[in-house]
């Protein structure tokens, strides 16, 4: 049955696309967000995807003649420690430190939108790629009843 892998392959990358679009809107809407409830700034997070890992003889007997994948998985949503905080001169911020300055976080909208974009695409051709095996299975169905 692998028509139905392939609804499930693209269900999978489509759920995980989605999770990955909520983390970069969480991004946008705390990009200037100073103070967290651990008092500090907002740090930026990414989506961490895996294969979904194939269990069943079944499975393993399907990878082997060809049919490749299994759908993918979110395994973590991780802080972003490798992109520096931004210091940003406002010495009238009630989050200034003894200098003047206040520490913003480490997000930028740029690269953010872009993300975004990059995870809209990706939902899309999921849903292309289910589209195509649902019509698949439709022609199967008009064959045989024919």
């Amino acid at each position: 049955m692998a028509l139905f892998s392939s609804f499930n392959i693209c269900a999978s990358g489509m759920t995980a696309q989605r999770l990955r679009s909520d983390v970069i809107m969480q991004n946008l809407a705390n990009v200037s967000t100073t103070s967290t409830s651990n008092g500090r700034p907002y740090v930026r997070k990414t989506v961490v995807f895996t294969e979904k890992p194939s269990t069943s003889f079944d499975q393993v007997l399907m990878t082997t003649q060809g049919a490749v994948g299994n759908g993918v998985k979110v395994t973590k949503i991780v802080e972003d420690k490798s992109t520096a905080m931004r210091m940003v001169y406002e010495p009238a911020h009630p989050d200034a430190d003894e200098n003047g300055y206040v520490m913003q976080p480490n997000v930028n909208t740029v690269t953010e939108m872009t993300n975004l974009i990059d995870a809209s695409r990706a939902y899309e051709a999921n849903i292309t790629a289910f589209t195509g095996s649902k019509q698949m299975a439709m022609k199967g169905l008009e064959i045989n009843n024919a």
